[in-house]
């Protein structure tokens, strides 16, 4: 027996799942790239410019250990370096259009990552006592979520390399955090002790950005359609 289907109604369109059908965005679309740029640049300056030179800045005591401040160079230029890059790594226009400008400066955020980190964790004994947890529980973090990123990405999983990307990031915006929170209450009408102003500075912040990064991924995941086993970009 066959089937006639010369009389039969031409099949309908298949239809584009949701959201398949949009064009994408255009950069400046995403008001959030120029501002969180801008951020940066403002955060790198007010932080880098007292350093320079080494006679002005305002560095704890180190005696007995002089490579200290050539590893606080060294730490500075290369988190300058990964919080720049990591800017150009989440911006969705120039990943998709741009993969080989993404992948570049992804190698250029590792690399800041991994040496940043690892001189952060050398030079944090010399941090004042109140926050030194803080500081090195952050380091920790973001060494081992940037390097978990780099292994998922070899292997093809760019949804799991997305996401421990994110929670990188999240880690290293916690420095602009950390001024914020200090001169927000410096600046309040009431007194607030400056060792629990340090301590807050060195957690509130990253711990706020992870959640807030997962929330995020939880939100976009059925959207997205990229963090359940795939392995495209």
């Amino acid at each position: 027996m066959t089937l006639d289907t010369r009389n039969a109604a031409p099949a309908a369109p298949a239809r584009p799942a949701p959201g398949s059908g949009r064009a994408p965005r255009s950069w400046w679309r995403r008001p959030w790239i120029a501002p969180l740029m801008a951020l940066v640049v403002a955060y790198l300056f007010y932080q880098i410019s007292p350093y320079v030179p080494e006679s002005k800045a305002p560095t704890p005591p180190h005696d007995g250990f002089p490579a200290y401040y050539p590893l606080l160079v060294v730490h500075m230029v290369a988190g300058t370096l990964a919080i720049i890059s990591a800017c150009f790594q989440v911006w969705p226009w120039l990943r998709r259009r741009h993969p080989a400008v993404h992948r570049a400066s992804g190698r250029v955020y590792v690399a800041g990552a991994l040496v940043g980190g690892t001189v952060g964790l050398i030079i944090v004994r010399f941090a004042p006592t109140v926050g030194q947890i803080g500081v090195a529980a952050a380091t920790s973090l973001w060494i081992a979520f940037t390097v978990i990123a780099v292994v998922y990405a070899r292997k093809g999983r760019y949804d799991l390399h997305r996401r421990f990307m994110l929670y990188s990031f999240a880690i290293i915006m916690n420095n602009i955090w950390g001024v914020l929170i200090v001169n927000v209450l410096m600046r309040m009408p009431f007194e607030v002790s400056f060792l629990h102003m340090l301590e807050a500075a060195r957690w509130v912040g990253w711990v706020f950005n992870l959640m807030l990064v997962q929330w995020w991924l939880y939100h976009t995941e059925g959207r997205t359609g990229v963090l359940r086993g795939s392995r495209t970009r």
